[in-house]
């Protein structure tokens, strides 16, 4: 049995190419993201060991326990302890070599045009003070161009930074650290190993007085580095050094422990970089498996007399199973091979595409670990034994009876047969369509997008299009009848595609199943993001009463008084309305807090009050957003215990209003005085909501606004359109999701579209011949060929929109949970280019195959029959 299965794959190596193919691409993209995912790690952990391979223990102040002094305070509350002083004492602890204090912190820079470079967030913005060693250099910083700073009016930065904001040596720069902002004169590059500014972040860098001011206080650290003698244990000069640390302000970790937290927090970062293969393989194979189960189907059918004369000749049951399996183990082989190659491909190609916008992935070699490898061929092997596992039951069915028939068994059976299989197949399609369609109906009243709900939505979901699957081949007939109709115009060509379609439902559904499911995920992902997207827009829009926005990334940063005054004063501009945000924690929830003038809330914002009104804000007394209303079960009038701001203590406070959800408001809307107080800057502000004379906004005035505000890097200056758009932007993420799925689907499917024909125009060479010989030509045959694939394209498209679509009306309703203002909204365009797509597909799919039906002379194709 093992020559006879080796042999059988030799001899349909052509047939099963399509399936090797559709199984390698989903094997392909699973390799590429363990290995790209591997490979990002280790680059990760090497980059990360020599940031801190000259550090044995480094010294960093303690966070202050919540609510007591330092919480909020300034930069010096937290490193007072680290001085000069206790440098010197550490430098005389045995085992130290050199002691290297630093000043560290966060700056914004902005580019020549103004526009902040790279990441607006203190994260990978980093700033430092250059501390030269004995001998004048700072090792760490070694310098590339020009000089180190020696005052505060002289910046250095990175090679990076310099180019990305096309700086040189002598230019001013401006940059901002928390919240004003400063100039300073570029004197030198440096280069740095710190993986955080290498994989996208920006590096300034001061002379030490300048940052101990800007990051600690005059004379102080936030941090002191030290580097062990030859032989020095790492953990036991930890111990010594933290002797003489007061306990509860400073704390000793070793440059490992530092260099695996750094590793951490940057492979959290690029996590999500391998999700999106893993997307488009699971979406291969699934596809791909319809494909795999035709062609062993379409295989066994014709060796049906081979077969039959095994079970003849004393094969048993059993080892006919074994033998197609193993031929199913062969490909699976075979495809996993190439796949792995391919993987590799995708792997030293994704870090190029998903370096972007200044964020670059580091460099290092491809990383094939053991588990990738098994995780390769078990996906290949084992989708496509699963698979097959079908055919080779049904094949295992063939009594040895069949070996004396002159040809093959029709596909088809007998009619009675067939009959017992459509009731059979109709009870298990209704099984599962009802239920899962009962699911997804009695989703439409859910506005809560909670985990059980999603579980339900994905479990309706996964029944409707097993049901879609099973019920296919007692759809094919109306639909492909109803899409008949049009190629009956053809004439006889029309009608003969028409039959050859209806010949085999079975055949004709598990061709189309495959662009039914890929044409179902796209039209339903479409539908999902475009309502998503309109929602977003409607939402933006109705809940901002202000032109324009001037906002910082983050909490920790805050606006000038005197730049809020400077906006105010702006030509063209009627009011300015100060907004103070902080952080919202009640019963395990967290949001955030607007804190606005209580009298200039409905000019500031459009809030739509469901219950209550803002005119009682004040001390004590706030309204909240509908959803979070909803989360914490209180009403407009009841009262609920709140945190404010970070380190504050629990407080009751008075619901004086609910309003329906609005971004600008945020989740909460409070008295501006008392959000100030509690912010992480004290007394600041981090919003200015600004309304022009007339709604007027231009390039001009958006101008006058950064000048306002002194041009700092930190502070955005957007109007209306510009939320509108960001508020969108994940919508387009998803929509080029659809797009590459569409791609992929599509391909697979007409990978098996081209598989089936091929195979049914070898199956009818005879019939093929009699028709030429009753006078069709060469054209007629590859008409009619086109057709029948056109039409089979046609119904598996029109099913998959459909399920798509009525998926998507009802799932949809979750998100309403989740984005205020959703309703479902048809994409139209996008629909129709699916279809359009879908059915090229069909018609392109059939183009070879319709080709070598025509090649087949009417004289030679009946005798080869």
């Amino acid at each position: 049995m093992l020559r006879t299965a080796l042999r059988n794959v030799l001899a349909h190596k052509a047939r099963l190419a399509m399936t090797v193919l559709a199984v390698c691409l989903g094997v392909a993209f699973v390799t590429g993201s363990l290995v790209f995912a591997d490979s990002s790690a280790a680059a990760y952990r090497g980059a990360a060991s020599k940031d801190f391979a000259d550090i044995a223990v480094s010294v960093t102040p303690k966070d202050p326990p919540p609510g007591t002094a330092g919480t909020a305070g300034g930069p010096g509350s937290r490193t007072g302890v680290l001085d000069d002083a206790l440098a010197r004492k550490l430098a005389g602890v045995p085992g130290v070599a050199a002691v290297r204090p630093s000043a560290d912190g966060s700056a914004t820079l902005a580019a020549k045009d103004g526009t902040p470079l790279r990441s607006t967030t203190a994260r990978s913005n980093l700033a430092s003070a250059y501390v030269p060693g004995p001998d004048g250099k700072d090792g760490r910083l070694p310098l590339v161009e020009g000089r180190a700073p020696r005052n505060g009016d002289e910046l250095a930065v990175d090679r990076g930074t310099a180019a990305a904001g096309r700086y040189r040596v002598g230019d001013t720069v401006v940059l901002a650290t928390d919240g004003l902002v400063l100039r300073k004169r570029l004197v030198g590059i440096v280069s740095t190993r710190d993986t955080r500014v290498t994989a996208g972040g920006t590096l300034a860098v001061f002379d030490r007085a300048t940052a101990q001011r800007l990051f600690a206080s005059p004379g102080h650290y936030t941090g002191i580095d030290l580097s062990a003698t030859p032989g020095t244990d790492p953990h036991a000069l930890a111990a010594r050094v933290t002797s003489l640390l007061p306990a509860d302000r400073a704390e000793a970790v070793t440059g490992a422990a530092l260099a695996a937290q750094q590793t951490v927090l940057l492979d959290t970062l690029t996590r999500g970089y391998t999700k999106l293969p893993m997307v488009f393989a699971g979406v291969s194979l699934f596809i791909g498996s319809f494909l795999i189960v035709n062609t062993f189907t379409m295989l066994v059918t014709r060796r049906t007399r081979e077969i039959a004369l095994l079970r003849a000749i004393g094969a048993a049951r059993r080892q006919v199973v074994r033998s197609v399996l193993l031929e199913a183990v062969l490909i699976g082989l075979a495809a996993s091979a190439a796949g792995f190659l391919l993987g590799l491909g995708i792997a030293a190609a994704l870090p190029a595409l998903l370096s972007t916008d200044g964020n670059t992935l580091p460099d290092g070699p491809l990383v094939i670990g053991p588990g990738t490898v098994v995780a390769a061929l078990g996906v290949g092997v084992g989708v496509t034994v699963l698979a097959a596992w079908l055919p080779s039951r049904r094949a295992s069915r063939i009594a040895p009876v069949e070996a004396l028939r002159a040809a093959a068994q029709s596909p088809s059976g007998s009619p009675a047969g067939d009959g017992v299989r459509s009731r059979l197949r109709g009870a298990a399609g209704a099984v599962l369509l009802l239920p899962g369609a009962g699911l997804l109906v009695s989703l439409t009243g859910a506005k809560d997008a909670s985990e059980e709900n999603l579980r339900l939505a994905m479990l309706g979901c996964g029944l409707l299009a097993a049901a879609m699957i099973v019920l296919a081949p007692l759809l094919s007939g109306p639909v492909i009848r109803l899409a008949g109709r049009t190629a009956g115009r053809s004439g006889v060509v029309g009608l003969l595609a028409r039959e050859n379609a209806l010949r085999d439902p079975r055949r004709t559904a598990a061709t189309a199943s495959a662009l039914m499911m890929s044409t179902a995920l796209v039209s339903g992902l479409a539908v999902i993001g475009h309502s998503t997207g309109q929602a977003l827009d409607r939402q933006a829009a109705a809940g901002l009463g202000a032109d324009y926005v001037i906002g910082t990334p983050d909490l920790t940063a805050g606006i000038d008084p005197d730049a809020v005054r400077r906006v105010a004063d702006t030509p063209g501009v009627r009011s300015a309305h100060a907004v103070a945000d902080a952080s919202l924690f009640a019963g395990g929830r967290v949001g955030r807090i607007s804190g606005v003038d209580p009298g200039a809330v409905d000019t500031a914002m459009e809030l739509d009050f469901v219950g209550g009104s803002a005119k009682d804000l004040g001390p004590g007394r706030i309204a909240l957003s509908e959803s979070f209303a909803r989360e914490l079960g209180v009403r407009a009038g009841g009262r609920t215990s709140l945190v404010v701001g970070v380190g504050q203590e629990a407080a009751p406070y008075t619901v004086v209003g609910v309003y329906r959800d609005n971004p600008t408001a945020q989740d909460a809307v409070g008295a501006r005085d008392a959000v100030q107080r509690a912010g992480f800057l004290p007394g600041s502000v981090q919003r200015v909501l600004v309304r022009t004379r007339d709604g007027a906004v231009s390039a001009a005035t958006g101008q006058r606004l950064r000048a306002a505000v002194g041009g700092n890097p930190l502070l955005r200056v957007r109007d209306r359109e510009e939320i509108v758009r960001e508020a969108a932007g994940t919508v387009g993420n998803l929509l080029t999701l659809v797009y590459g799925l569409l791609a992929l689907g599509v391909t697979v499917a007409a990978l098996g579209i081209v598989n089936t024909l091929a195979m049914s125009v070898s199956e009818r060479t005879r019939e093929i011949g009699v028709l030429r010989a009753l006078g069709m030509d060469r054209a007629g045959v590859r008409r009619m060929i086109r057709l029948e694939s056109l039409m089979i394209a046609a119904f598996g498209t029109l099913l998959g929109l459909g399920g798509g679509v009525f998926s998507a009306w009802a799932v949809g309703a979750l998100a309403n949970g989740a984005v205020a203002q959703y309703a479902p909204a048809v994409p139209w365009g996008t629909l129709l280019l699916v279809c359009a797509l879908s059915l090229g597909v069909g018609v392109l799919a059939a183009a070879v195959p319709a080709r070598r039906a025509a090649a087949l002379g009417p004289l030679e194709a009946v005798a080869a029959g």
